[in-house]
């Protein structure tokens, strides 16, 4: 049972056709595995005790009806503690939502829905979305897979997790400066952030509303592909959100900028050039870039974020849903039941987000930062004239230790390659090629490809050349 656990998502689907095994056995396996391994890890913070039904489900579609089956059907998905699926919890990984019931599905849920695709339990998540370790979770931090010692990153690292463990073969998370692909380097696996507007936001529990996007995971990059031409589009419910037309891909060169990569930990960066090479010998030009103010980007995300997150933050207040702790007068009730509700570190972004908005600051902060956020789009945009790829290293090293980075600012230099993408609303992929060794174990690093709007088929392109990986 255990090897039905390893297959890729193209491979159960070619199974079910092929009637090797069924959607049930396969959940079933899952499951299985979910409930030996995940109290060491906790990955999961709910499996779902209904995802039998809709496995069985599927494979009655496969009986009955196999012309009408999508590739995903009878398909195992792992969804983060942020995406609302109707009748289920959607806690955010904070104890101020950890009752709340979803009343209706996430859009990128119903078109999975749709797809008859089998949801398995949601992930664990640094709370609101608001960390790169899952140390944050109000329900204790998730273990790294291949060393329980260390993060598995965040704040996707449930759901990165649960892929890089065999305990689910595609996961869904969200990305607001590199909570996908930070994670999916860290964890070995593939991690994909589209253009801002290619998929859908409605259902996301909001945390920066211009830089949220929802991202996958998985193993495979074809499986990425696959979720994203099922979810992706125009979306009634979302004002933002885009039409399906893909950008072209007009050259095989590869912006590097050099300047900026040297800030990664060495081994890192040799597995990065390592990289390089592979890619030079597919026949890519590998050209050096400048991006002078990429280097400043974290600063401009760290008030940009935190300002909107105190904004979509404030509906939490007690009174409407959630936890509501009495006190001896209105603003009482409302301090208690977020100061019990909220961790520390989503109590920090509330408090300097409301600073950088507040009169005399705003114009000091807020306003800086909006204006390098929009010298960087032109910054990128000026670069994709020449290049079609920017690359760098996702992130700046392998799996850090639990623990090792209580410090705020050293666990934000986390998001120092990631962060570019969620302010420019470029599409953006971390592919798991290399490995480093850090106290005798052998662990994963990425590398991130950037590319133009819409563009986003070129990254999967490009990932399966430096990973010598067949379209399927």
């Amino acid at each position: 049972m255990d090897e039905l656990t390893t297959y890729s998502a193209g491979e159960l689907a070619r199974g079910y056709r092929e009637k090797k095994f069924s959607a049930v056995e396969v959940t079933e396996a899952y499951l299985k595995k979910i409930d030996k391994e995940n109290s060491a890890l906790n990955i999961y913070l709910e499996a779902f005790s209904d995802a039998v039904a809709s496995a069985k489900k599927a494979d009655e579609l496969f009986q009955t009806s196999p012309e009408s089956t999508h590739p995903l059907t009878g398909v195992p998905i792992a969804t983060k503690d942020n995406i609302l699926i109707k009748g289920k919890t959607a806690s955010a990984a904070s104890k101020i939502l950890e009752n709340h019931t979803a009343t209706y599905d996430a859009t990128v849920v119903e078109r999975l829905k749709g797809a008859n695709a089998v949801f398995l339990g949601r992930t664990n998540m640094d709370e609101f979305a608001m960390g790169s370790s899952t140390e944050n979770s109000a329900f204790g931090p998730t273990k790294h897979p291949i060393d329980p010692t260390r993060s598995p990153g965040g704040s996707s690292g449930g759901s990165a997790a649960s892929v890089a463990a065999h305990l689910a073969p595609i996961a869904l998370g969200t990305d607001t400066g590199g909570s996908v692909r930070q994670p999916a380097s860290i964890c070995g696996v593939y991690g994909f952030k589209p253009t801002y507007g290619g998929i859908s936001r409605y259902g996301l529990v909001a945390m920066g509303s211009s830089l949220d996007q929802l991202g996958v995971l998985a193993r495979k990059v074809d499986d990425i592909e696959t979720v994203f031409d099922t979810v992706r589009g125009l979306d009634k419910n979302d004002s933002t959100t885009l039409p399906a037309r893909p950008a072209p891909n007009t050259h095989k060169r590869i912006g590097v900028p050099r300047s900026f990569v040297k800030d990664a930990q060495p081994d890192a960066v040799a597995e990065f050039e390592r990289a390089l090479n592979t890619m030079a010998s597919q026949g890519y030009d590998i050209v050096d870039i400048d991006l002078p103010t990429a280097p400043h980007a974290l600063a401009a995300y760290y008030i940009i974020m935190p300002a909107e997150v105190s904004t979509n933050l404030a509906r939490y207040d007690g009174m409407r849903y959630g936890l509501h702790v009495e006190g001896e007068s209105l603003l009482q009730d409302y301090t208690l039941s977020r100061t019990k509700g909220f961790g520390a570190e989503t109590r920090r972004r509330v408090v300097l987000g409301t600073h950088v908005l507040s009169s005399g600051y705003a114009d000091a902060y807020y306003k800086r930062a909006i204006a390098l956020r929009a010298a960087l789009v032109k910054e990128f945009d000026a670069v994709f004239e020449n290049v079609s790829f920017v690359a760098t290293p996702t992130a700046p090293g392998p799996a850090f230790k639990l623990g090792e980075k209580l410090d705020p600012l050293s666990l934000y230099l986390e998001d120092i390659f990631t962060v570019s993408a969620n302010l420019t609303g470029d599409p953006a992929l971390s592919v798991p090629y290399g490995t480093v060794e850090k106290d005798g174990v052998l662990l994963p690093v990425g590398i991130q490809f950037m590319s133009p709007k819409n563009s986003e088929k070129a990254l999967f392109a490009i990932a399966r050349d430096l990973m010598n990986e067949n379209k399927n």
